[in-house]
């Protein structure tokens, strides 16, 4: 606002509050006209004009008594309603950028008139302007951190200044404030701008004239952003993006055709240093305002694909408003793994693999573009320097920004050959997972492993032709039943000393002296087998927990490295030929496979008593040193129950435990159990399930527990959708009474003989990836009624009922062969 239209208000209100309105029946507290108005002197007077000006207070008109006995100075009081009108409507047209009181002194004059045109004109001119937008709501503006301190409304009532800065976290502090990093540091007073929309989003013609203001603005900003670098020069043009984000309507209607989508196209073209920067700015504000943003980029691609018809020659990969509001999506995802639990430290160190100068077949053949070494890294998440994989607990949950739309209609074979091949040139969804559930996500890993196996059989085809050899396409693996284990130790290490690329070629195995051929159920019932005997107790690689029902890595056993690389090889091999397991490892174990080190919160699900003692400790109240009587010395037993002692810290027998380094002790303690005693076992571990999986872009694309669901299967069961997807054979199908009488059955037990069932039929108790409709069971006819019990090949997935007599018989019958499956199951 010009300041001479600001004085004059000024001054009206010091008129108001010294000679009053001339009303005796006035019933304003602010003017000397009203009965129980007290009386104030000049200078008091003064400072409270000021204060109602801010505040937008209520201003009397002269009372026509007043205005008849007025000298001249009081005749151009009277008229000064008219004149501040007309010096605002001139004024206002001068004002080239907004501040929240311009805003206030433009909402009280058109209320005054009940005319907004001259507020929409200003909005419309400003919000459509970079250069005004950028310059607005600065924090070093007059009066700039009175505001922020003490938010104004229309209606002349306080806002709740002491919280303000709370919420905002960070992002309102001062300059010199210790929690604000510098480069998140920005020129915007975002409280006030959040004052201002919560003013303006109630006028419609307001509202329109945004929404055409920003249709006009986001070209230009384009176009400054893509051709003139301006960001570089001038880092405050970040300032329109805040001022533009805070707006919280963005996801109506209105925007959702055309403003948003070119301003997503816009912010599509921010550098990537611009990006972090905004991410780690809203990582500081609280939850409803990132879960706003997120909610308002998840509408548009959500409109927008609900609004399109997709097909192979019309992708949502080449829908411009699809992909920038994704790109965008993906500054909100960072921002809410900063501003959640995070822990960037405690990493594994991996190790590097050494460089060759030769060239390689897939290079000479011009396949290099397939199979790049080395992880994926996001440019955004190198700039910030956090990964999901850090994040304990985010802020928002990672589901929340999955996008069920995108899911039902990406094409995961066209996505990977973009992800793959033309990642310059082509957008695909797997540069940012977590849009993806993780059933179109293992669409794309088995789409890379299935064009590794035939990439492999192509390169021993043509080393086949020149050396005059046998061609071998398959990773062949010849086994006795009876020494299983030794058998496959012998081949896989053999493979991967001579040559480490037939584990990417795809499983075919042989049990010795039996007919059959492998087309799945045979490696099935291979990988059962192995993890049958590698998980018995008496071998001694691992510790079953009887409370948690889940192994942990012994670091007393005999066995040798070899055996732990095996298990790993076994995961891998799982993964690669899209195998489920039957493997009960805690968390902590995938965290670790893909990089992180054990941290105390690890211990809750591997070392559950452990970890509720150590959380005792931290919270105790009373004298930690003599009460506790602890030292930095453990005690833990051996494979054959005798006591291990072991010094966290050099003669840490001596160093009582106290209220001052309790958190040191618990921290040693944690990285002593999760990671140091089982270093020698984990190691070999993880490099047998690296051997497969080390070109893979499996780490890039899941999280920890993603990839414990494509090992091990979901935890969730839905026998609706597994009656849905069941064949029948043998002379039943479903219209089979005693078909009908076996679903029946099965949906009237409980959970636990749910997974009894399950792992009785399929060798797992849980789900595959995608859940139970993605199983294919077979139930076949196995004679009419008798005695015996229902029996299953658990390679093929196939239940061998026999048609029982009654519905009584076949529940009994059937209950008995889950719950005693050992020695049954097996055929």
């Amino acid at each position: 606002m010009n300041r001479a239209a600001a004085k004059h208000l000024i001054e009206r209100y010091f008129r108001q509050l010294t000679d009053g309105c001339g009303n005796g029946a006035c019933t304003n507290e602010f003017c000397a006209s009203c009965p129980n108005f007290r009386p104030l002197d000049n200078n008091s007077a003064a400072a409270k004009a000021l204060e109602l000006f801010k505040i937008n207070a209520k201003l009397c008109n002269p009372h026509p008594s007043k205005k008849d006995s007025s000298d001249n100075e009081d005749e151009s009081s009277s008229k000064m309603s008219d004149i501040d009108l007309c010096a605002s409507k001139e004024d206002f047209s001068d004002v080239h950028y907004l501040t929240e009181n311009t805003v206030c002194m433009l909402l009280s004059s058109c209320e005054e008139n009940g005319d907004y045109s001259a507020l929409v004109r200003v909005i419309g001119k400003v919000f459509s302007s970079t250069e005004s937008l950028m310059k607005s709501f600065r924090k070093d503006e007059p009066n700039a951190a009175e505001n922020s301190l003490k938010p104004t409304d229309v209606d002349g009532t306080d806002g709740q200044s002491e919280d303000t800065s709370d919420k905002l976290g960070a992002a309102a502090l001062p300059e010199d404030s210790p929690q604000m990093d510098d480069t998140v540091e920005v020129s915007v007073d975002i409280e006030a701008v959040r004052r201002v929309y919560d003013k303006l989003l109630t006028i419609e013609q307001v509202e329109a004239a945004l929404v055409n203001a920003i249709i006009y603005l986001t070209p230009n900003m384009e176009l400054d952003l893509e051709y003139l670098d301006v960001y570089e020069t001038n880092p405050d043009y970040l300032n329109i993006f805040i001022i533009v984000m805070e707006n919280t309507n963005l996801h109506s209607p209105e925007y959702l055709e055309v403003a948003l989508p070119q301003f997503c196209k816009a912010m599509s073209k921010l550098p990537v240093k611009a990006l972090a920067r905004l991410s780690k700015l809203w990582s500081r504000y609280e939850l409803p305002h990132i879960r706003r943003m997120m909610e308002t980029f998840q509408q548009l691609i959500t409109f927008t694909v609900v609004s399109n018809e997709y097909d192979s020659e019309n992708l949502v990969n080449d829908d411009e408003t699809v992909v920038t509001a994704t790109q965008c999506l993906k500054v909100v995802f960072y921002a809410s793994i900063q501003a959640g639990d995070v822990d960037v430290e405690h990493n594994e160190e991996d190790e590097e693999d050494s460089e060759s100068d030769e060239l390689t077949l897939h290079e000479l053949l011009g396949e290099e573009r397939l199979y790049k070494k080395g992880p994926r890294v996001d440019p955004l998440e190198k700039e910030l320097g956090v990964r999901p994989l850090d994040s304990i607990n985010p802020l928002i949950p990672f589901e929340d920004f999955i996008n069920e739309s995108v899911n039902e209609v990406v094409e995961m074979d066209k996505d990977f050959t973009f992800f793959k091949v033309n990642a310059e040139t082509k957008f695909s969804f797997q540069t940012c997972p977590f849009i993806l559930s993780v059933i179109t996500k293992s669409q794309g890993l088995y789409y890379d492993n299935r064009i590794r196996m035939y990439s492999e059989r192509r390169l021993t085809a043509l080393y086949s032709m020149v050396q005059g050899e046998q061609p071998n396409p398959y990773l062949k693996l010849k086994v006795r039943r009876d020494h299983i284990i030794d058998d496959a130790l012998v081949r896989l290490e053999m493979i991967s000393m001579e040559n480490p690329s037939d584990l990417k070629k795809q499983l075919f195995v042989e049990f010795e002296g039996e007919q059959g051929v492998d087309e799945g159920g045979v490696s099935k019932e291979f990988f059962q087998l192995v993890l049958e005997e590698i998980f018995n107790p008496d071998i001694g690689m691992f510790t079953y927990d009887d409370s948690t029902k889940l192994f942990w890595f012994n670091s007393s056993s005999l066995e040798n490295e070899a055996q732990y690389t095996l298990v790993g090889l076994v995961l891998g091999l799982a993964i690669y030929n899209n195998c489920i397991l039957d493997v009960h490892f805690p968390m902590v174990v995938y965290r670790k496979l893909m990089g992180k080190k054990g941290t105390p919160s690890d211990l809750s699900d591997s070392h559950p008593s452990l970890y509720q003692s150590l959380k005792n400790l931290l919270e105790y109240t009373g004298d930690v040193k003599d009460d506790m009587m602890l030292t930095f010395q453990i005690s833990h037993t051996d494979l054959f129950g005798n006591p291990v002692l072991h010094d966290l810290k050099e003669q840490g027998e001596q160093i009582p435990v106290t209220k001052e380094n309790r958190q040191e002790f618990v921290d040693l303690y944690a990285d002593y159990i999760l990671n140091m005693s089982v270093e020698r076992q984990f190691k070999a571990f993880k490099k047998g399930f690296l051997m497969v999986t080390n070109e893979s872009p499996l780490k890039y694309l899941f999280r920890p527990e993603e990839v414990e669901q494509l090992i091990c299967g979901s935890r969730k069961l839905d026998f609706e959708a597994l009656e849905k997807t069941t064949e029948y054979d043998g002379g039943y199908s479903k219209d089979s009474q005693i078909i009908k009488d076996f679903w029946e059955t099965i949906h009237s037990f409980g959970e636990e003989q749910k997974r009894l069932f399950l792992q009785f039929t399929t060798g797992t108790d849980r789900a595959p990836v995608g859940g139970l409709g993605k199983l294919k069971m077979i139930i076949a006819k196995n004679g009419s009624d008798t005695d015996r019990l229902p029996t299953s090949h658990t390679c093929f997935n196939a239940l061998l009922l026999p048609e029982y007599s009654s519905k009584e018989k076949l529940r009994e019958r059937l209950l008995k062969a889950i719950t005693y499956a050992k020695g049954f199951g097996m055929l």
